[in-house]
């Protein structure tokens, strides 16, 4: 799209896109979107975009923010808030809801609303529900405006663990052992469900993960070695999403591709290696955010290995039907076999995050990440595609 083809006044210079960084929201991934959105605004070339930060609340207002990216750090091994940006404790900012007009509206109570001009394309660095789990995706396909990242499809199953291996599993691509237990089952009979973990354990061993089946940053998981700490862990899971996955443990590397949409279609990054954290009993929360536990790029594997888990990084991303980016997590077992893991449509995108290095390792910086994935969803229509 060029910016010949923008809206503008007769007789009037073209202007430049203007792209609405849209973060923060109602999920317990609040502050890594922040986060992740503080290097997107710090990324974006402002000679070629307008930039509009737009910062939703953990209680869902949408609220005008200040375009001040150092603010917007992970300080003292705490993370940032949409709160702490606002520019009103009370304002709220509109999307359009008609297609046929993109102008985005600001209002605090007993004012006239403000008119803060039209957007062309939304980059939401949402995580998690309520923003990368196609609710978002959805609203923006109802409004005609282009958004960085997939549809609501692919944000829904690529959200959802359940159904992103029900799917994987449809498409040939191999997953690891698991199991769900819904909340009905939980409400019908406590104790049945409580069974159908132990039956699954007594068949594929401890330790087992327990995580939430909606969530993503590592939050909310807990790996369970015996019995003893299964309660706690169940707890842990549902205090995030009252579904929840448990999964057998996998013995091997845990391996990453990232996955970009070019004008061709979508290509694959040289893959990293997660090694185990010293500090922590798995790549938690903590390890990845606080601690910025290091990958390895490119992971040290054979020319084979890595031909083959970036040609299934790319087989995931084509079978959920994803657009813009995905990271595809797989373990590489101890008997050389690739098993998918889990993807994520809007992967942690701070410079240090892993998928931003895999691709500055594969010859794309990350302005040029973010500028790419811009231009690729202003090339996309909204809408059946």
């Amino acid at each position: 799209m060029s910016t010949d083809n923008l809206p503008q006044s007769p007789g009037q210079p073209p202007r430049k896109p203007r792209v609405a960084v849209v973060f923060g929201g109602r999920s317990s991934e609040h502050g890594i979107s922040v986060v992740t959105a503080g290097a997107v605004l710090k990324a974006i070339d402002r000679t070629k975009y307008d930039v509009l930060p737009i910062g939703i609340t953990p209680d869902g207002r949408w609220a005008l923010t200040a375009d001040e990216p150092e603010r917007m750090a992970i300080t003292e091994r705490r993370t940032p808030s949409v709160g702490e940006l606002a520019d009103s404790g009370e304002g709220g900012v509109v999307l359009p809801v008609d297609p046929t007009n993109r102008e985005v509206v600001y209002g605090e109570p007993g004012s006239v609303p403000k008119v803060l001009g039209e957007i062309d394309v939304v980059f939401p660095v949402l995580h998690g529900p309520y923003g990368e789990d196609g609710t978002l995706q959805g609203m923006l396909e109802l409004s005609g405006v282009p958004y960085v990242g997939s549809g609501v499809l692919a944000s829904a199953v690529g959200q959802d663990k359940e159904y992103m291996k029900r799917v994987f599993t449809s498409f040939g691509l191999k997953v690891g052992p698991y199991l769900v237990i819904r909340p009905r089952e939980w409400e019908r009979d406590e104790s049945a469900a409580r069974k159908k973990i132990v039956d699954f354990a007594g068949e594929h061993g401890w330790p087992l993960f327990v995580k939430p089946a909606r969530a993503g940053s590592s939050i909310g998981i807990t790996k369970v070695d015996d019995l003893s700490g299964m309660d706690e862990a169940i707890a842990e899971a549902q205090r995030h999403d009252p579904k929840i996955l448990v999964e057998a443990a996998l013995r091997g590397r845990e391996i990453e591709c990232g996955v970009l949409e070019f004008e061709d279609g979508p290509r694959a990054s040289v893959p990293a290696e997660i090694p185990p954290p010293d500090a922590h009993a798995y790549y938690d929360f903590e390890a990845k955010y606080i601690d910025s536990t290091p990958g390895i790029v490119p992971a040290p594997l054979t020319p084979e290995e890595t031909a083959e888990v970036r040609k299934l990084a790319v087989d995931a991303f084509e079978a959920a039907s994803c657009e813009g980016l995905v990271r595809a997590d797989f373990f590489l077992t101890e008997d050389g076999e690739f098993v998918i893991n889990e993807i994520n449509t809007m992967p942690g995108f701070t410079p240090i995050s892993m998928y931003p290095q895999m691709w500055q390792a594969s010859g794309v910086e990350y302005g040029e990440l973010v500028d790419r994935l811009i231009q690729a969803a202003m090339r996309r229509s909204t809408g059946l595609r």
